[in-house]
């Protein structure tokens, strides 16, 4: 796909609301009207900057290219009473799932937004006040006054924009245990898949439908031992298996029946992975599918490792990916543990809530 290199999922902006503009000095001065008195209008409002949540857009490549974000300037009050415009505020567009963080706070500190619903606004930079008009000082001991405020500056940030995708479910495994192809499979999405590792470079997300139920996949790609610690891609694309109810252990068995991997030792290490990088990720909701079917001669062996993942408490579904064979029961699988986390959120939020 000659798009998955245009994939962002972090961006450092800058920010300045518009400044206000400056109250006016004027006084009526009509024939026939003595002692007309102060007529200065009040300067503008500078435009706001706001960040718009739109379900559209994939990637934080347009704000990453752009940088710098500026708000209109308040017009300057006028005679006659006549207050200036207010300044054009600026609209900055990012994907659902995008996080706002100050750029100067500290690392660890709490996100200032969360965008997570189309269209949803938030102001990140308040334009400034404009400033009042002399007529709006007059009293009856100061009937000329001559002065008037100054437009106040708007407000200036450094943010920091990080997205995490909103999917349902993730798709986890080591390279080539064949992510994409089942991605390919069970949705329209269509990551480009190759025999060898590293094929997919970016997360990709698909909508899968079984039993009119419908759910966001999500495939993360780069996963390798210490992915958690920096190793190979993983630590880049980890952060949006945070955001997902269920994951799915994607098992490689074409690679156990060559005896170049141990599927229960690859489900060890995954979860491993999973918590040296947010420890509750160990506490989601998982299913572990053993993919390539197909290329097991004996299906005894098959029933052997099923029966292993079974007595760890593991929900198992062997599939193939490549022949479609097994993945209705793995969507149907899915769809019942989603609909069980759903809940479980549910109560919790209303307990939260009393």
């Amino acid at each position: 796909m000659k798009s998955t290199h245009l994939f962002v999922d972090e961006a450092t902006i800058s920010v300045t609301a518009g400044r206000g503009g400056n109250g006016c000095v004027s006084f009526r001065r009509e024939k026939f009207v003595p002692r007309g008195g102060p007529n200065g209008g009040d300067g503008g409002r500078g435009g706001d900057v706001v960040l718009v949540g739109d379900r559209n857009l994939g990637t934080l490549l347009d704000p990453k290219l752009r940088r710098v974000f500026e708000a209109g300037r308040g017009a300057h009050g006028q005679g006659h009473d006549r207050c200036g415009r207010d300044g054009g505020a600026v609209e900055i567009r990012v994907p659902l799932g995008t996080l706002v963080f100050d750029a100067d706070a500290d690392a660890s500190s709490a996100p200032i937004a969360d965008l997570t619903n189309h269209e949803q606004r938030v102001r990140i930079a308040r334009g400034g006040r404009g400033g009042r008009g002399n007529a709006r000082f007059a009293t009856s001991t100061r009937q000329a006054p001559r002065f008037a405020e100054e437009g106040q500056p708007g407000e200036t940030r450094r943010l920091r924009l990080a997205l995490k995708l909103l999917a349902d479910v993730g798709l986890m495994g080591f390279p080539n245990a064949g992510k994409s192809t089942l991605l390919r499979r069970i949705s329209a999405a269509r990551p480009r898949t190759a025999p060898y590792p590293f094929t997919t470079l970016v997360p990709m997300l698909g909508v899968a439908e079984v039993d009119a139920q419908r759910f966001v996949v999500a495939d993360i790609p780069g996963l390798i031992p210490g992915a958690s610690e920096g190793a190979g891609l993983g630590i880049r694309f980890l952060r949006h298996v945070e955001r997902t109810r269920v994951l799915v252990h994607l098992l490689d068995l074409g690679a156990w029946q060559l005896g170049e991997r141990d599927p229960l030792d690859d489900y060890a290490r995954l979860r491993r992975e999973l918590e040296a990088y947010h420890a509750p990720l160990v506490e989601r909701t998982e299913l572990v599918a053993l993919n390539k079917i197909d290329l097991c001669a004996d299906r005894r062996q098959l029933e052997t490792l099923v029966e292993a993942f079974q007595q760890r408490g593991r929900d198992v579904y062997p599939v193939s990916a490549a022949t479609g064979e097994g993945t209705r029961e793995l969507l149907r699988g899915v769809a019942r543990a989603l609909s069980a986390a759903r809940d479980r959120d549910a109560v919790a939020s209303a307990s939260a809530a009393s």
